[in-house]
């Protein structure tokens, strides 16, 4: 591939070099994939303003999230299987996060687990935690998080109950990833990734060692979800984790106005707008499509993050332009991880910073206070 100039190229180089289980786990969503879908059409839907003869030359896209500075208005997002789209992926992540003055978060479901990213961080990181049946694990979860320093705890509330992915199905996604007969030419294809893992730090899943059975040497992911995570989850088990946890508490996975409100009267300090990247209830309404009437509902209450699409620069500004004080992003920088490692997450950052600091400059907007409904076309 020549020059990239977008995350589309990301996208495409990272299909060539990643298995196409790991790909397709990150790229594909759950059941007809219309959530998944309407994510991209609904943020692509969306108009700009142009304005011109405005005195732009000075522009600024500094910000605080949830608390703390950022270069810009945009987090990594927590992603499971990020060290099997690169070897040490977490690590590289947080460390181009960390580059690029943003957030970073670690999900439970990682590869490297919260000691790994903390020893190669000098800044703290945020740490996204799911609540499983086994509560006394749950608790150790968010203890290591304390020891680690994270900054923040990103309580996921929507993945009770996992919606099916036929893609990990058809592809018979494990981890550590299997050998068989219908992947052999794919994996025979991308030795550069064999060889990555192959000398990587780890395969399985870094923050469930000692949990899982010794006799899983394979987990498929799907099902152990299934019998491992809490279907009987509710607004008091916000507060059991609220009362351990002695940093800023943020839950993922806002739908609905009605929930956001009852996610801060349970003690949240930010929601994030997510329909879990179109991967749990398909049917569901896109998380821009979503984003206004939450943003109405809670008000000046709280701070609201948006997740689900973003793409580029522009869909950032669409998305703060609606409400959101920022965005989260997964495939975005995944594409980029799995294209170039390291090298290839700070171009999807750096991809994404120039394009939102020229639309902003191209709707007349200096800095992120100016960005508004009014740029955008109704």
């Amino acid at each position: 591939m020549g020059v990239i100039t977008c995350n589309e190229d990301l996208r495409e180089l990272a299909k060539r070099r990643v298995p196409r289980a790991i790909f397709d786990y990150v790229d594909r969503g759950s059941y007809d994939e219309q959530t998944l879908n309407d994510n991209r059409r609904d943020l692509l839907a969306l108009r700009l303003r142009q304005r011109v003869m405005v005195d732009v030359s000075q522009r600024n896209l500094a910000c605080t999230l949830v608390g703390e500075k950022a270069a810009m208005p945009v987090a990594i997002a927590p992603t499971g299987l990020t060290g099997l789209v690169r070897a040490r992926g977490e690590i590289l992540a947080a460390q181009a996060a960390e580059a690029a003055g943003i957030p970073f978060t670690l999900s439970t479901m990682s590869i490297c687990s919260i000691e790994d990213v903390a020893a190669h961080c000098a800044k703290p990181f945020w740490f996204q935690l799911y609540v499983m049946r086994d509560r006394d694990f749950v608790s150790s979860l968010i203890d290591r998080a304390r020891q680690a320093g994270c900054s923040a705890l990103v309580l996921t509330a929507d993945l009770q109950i996992q919606g099916q992915r036929h893609r990990d199905l058809k592809n018979g996604l494990t981890v550590p990833p299997r050998l068989t007969v219908a992947n052999f030419f794919d994996l025979a294809c991308k030795p550069a990734w064999g060889i990555q893992q192959l000398l990587g730090q780890r395969m399985s899943f870094g923050n469930l060692a000692g949990f899982l059975p010794r006799q899983d040497k394979q987990i498929s992911v799907g099902q152990w979800i299934m019998s491992q995570f809490e279907p009987a989850i509710t607004w008091d088990d916000v507060a059991w984790v609220k009362a351990q946890w002695p940093g800023k508490l943020i839950i993922k996975g806002v739908l609905d106005p009605e929930d956001a409100n009852l996610a801060l009267d349970a003690g949240a300090d930010a929601i994030v707008v997510s329909n879990h990247g179109g991967r749990q209830l398909d049917g569901a309404i896109s998380s821009i499509a979503a984003l206004p009437t939450i943003v109405d509902a809670v008000g000046q209450r709280t701070e609201v993050l948006f997740d689900g699409g973003i793409r580029s620069g522009q869909d950032v500004l669409k998305a703060l332009a609606i409400g959101a004080k920022g965005v989260m992003i997964g495939k975005a920088f995944l594409y980029g991880l799995g294209a170039m490692g390291k090298d290839g997450v700070e171009l999807a950052l750096a991809l994404i910073r120039k394009e939102l600091d020229v639309s902003m400059a191209l709707t007349g907007t200096c800095d992120l206070a100016s960005v508004g409904p009014q740029i955008l076309y109704r």
